[in-house]
């Protein structure tokens, strides 16, 4: 498969002390990691795609350890994640499909065996689309106080050669849920779901 041609890295943390109610006792940490870089699939139809996924797993352990850093340094922080892929105009979503297994390759393999499944978005369009990536819980996906999304987007990209792959993490629920559903506290941890 073609080599992985990465133009720029880009990544954010928020923050977040209140949502209008009280302080929690530590703020939700949210952090996103990006990674632009050429699609080599852009413009025409390629009917085998699929060993492309192999080459970005690599990638996919990169972001993560990243995102890592950017929450603290301590992966035990981490309590939900996502993933998603903005695909250029000249590409197909496709493309930004291939993102799904390396992407919670990387993360699984940097978090140490999560269960539940990665969310994940996916979209072609212009430089500057914004993506909403979704955030779950790391072991359980029926935990809805982590139900989340970040907005992610980069000025200058993807080009229409181009696909944004991105990862998400975040230290806990969103400040003040009260949404009920299934409690940390309860979580089974044997399917994924409970």
């Amino acid at each position: 498969m073609p080599e992985l041609l990465i133009r720029k890295f880009v990544a954010g943390l928020e923050e977040i002390h209140h949502e209008g109610g009280p302080p929690p006792a530590v703020p939700l940490r949210r952090a996103f990691a990006l990674a632009v870089a050429a699609n080599p699939f852009a413009g025409s139809y390629v009917e085998e795609i699929a060993g492309f996924m192999e080459d970005l797993k690599p990638l996919g352990v990169e972001l993560s350890e990243r995102l890592i850093r950017m929450l603290g340094g301590d992966s035990s922080l981490v309590e939900s994640y996502g993933k998603g892929a903005i695909v250029g105009s000249a590409g197909e979503i496709e493309h930004g499909a291939l993102w799904h297994a390396p992407g919670g390759y990387g993360m699984r393999r940097v978090l140490g065996g999560t269960k539940a499944i990665v969310p994940s978005a996916k979209k072609v369009g212009p430089p500057g689309t914004r993506l909403d990536v979704p955030l779950a819980h790391i072991n359980a996906a029926y935990v809805r106080s982590h139900f989340d999304t970040m907005e992610i987007g980069v000025a200058d990209a993807p080009r229409r050669d181009e696909i944004c792959f991105v990862l998400t993490m975040a230290t806990g629920a969103r400040i003040h849920n009260r949404a009920l559903g299934l409690d940390v506290a309860d979580i089974k941890g044997e399917d994924g779901l409970r």
